[in-house]
This record gives C-alpha cells, structure tokens and sequence, in this order.
C-alpha cells in the first residue's frame, strides 16, 4: 500500500543536491491518494490539502546511493505570511524512507516552504526552500 503513496508523488517528483545528499521532494493534493491509502497514514483527503513528501539518498564514493533517515523541521506559509509547522511522519517501504507532512491551502495560492533536514550520519543541517502554486483539482 505504501508503494502506491510513493508512486503518486513521483509523477511531479524532483530532486536537490545538499553536497552528498540527493533530497526528492513532491507536493501532491491528497485527493490524488486512494481513500484506503490515506486513510492507512492518517491523512486527511480534501480539495484544499496536500502533503510535501521528502526522501534524502547519500550518494556514496562507489557510485552508489542508499536512502537516510533524517531528521526534520519545517513550515510552509501563504503570501500573507500565515504559517503552518510540519509534523512529518516517517514512512518506510523497504528499502525507501521517506517522510510526509499535510498542509492546507487555497486554490491558485503561492506556498512556501522551509525545511531543516539532517541526513543520519551527516555533520551539518541543511536547509531546503521551495516556492509552489496550489491548485484544486
């Protein structure tokens, strides 16, 4: 089940570099999920929700990539800087981790977002920013 809430985000995936660390990161309207998936993580389906959906891989000397737990802290805010925190849920489907955290939004409303990620092994935190516009299906 938890294969068809990551394949879902993947469609509009995308992906950062933080030195070796490769962060995917999604935004997706949760009424894309299937009722029974939602409701297996607790996630509330509506025309105005969504989830960022955040993964971190370490991309090692051999070529070689292997997904990281990571801890995290975030907040997304609109325009007129009203502001909701994350409250990520770690999520693992051998061999992915990856987290997600819903939000509320209005439709064709700007979202930001901020997020403060450290990758287990990693000696420094990083910081991911992304800017996106919301749309209700």
């Amino acid at each position: 089940m938890a294969l068809t809430l990551l394949a879902l985000p993947a469609l509009g995936q995308q992906s950062a570099m933080f030195g070796p660390y490769e962060l995917h990161y999604s935004v997706v309207n949760t009424t894309f999920l299937e009722p029974k998936v939602a409701a297996t993580y607790g996630i509330t389906r509506g025309d105005e929700r969504a989830i960022l959906n955040l993964a971190v891989r370490e991309h090692l000397e051999d070529g070689t990539t292997v997904p990281r737990t990571m801890i995290l802290k975030g907040k997304t805010w609109d325009l007129l800087q009203t502001t909701q925190n994350f409250e990520f849920q770690e999520v693992r489907e051998n061999p992915a981790i990856y987290y997600i955290a819903e939000f509320k939004y209005l439709n064709e409303e700007w979202r930001h977002f901020e997020v403060f990620f450290r990758p287990d092994g990693a000696t420094e935190t990083y910081t991911f920013k992304l800017r996106h516009r919301m749309y209700t299906d």
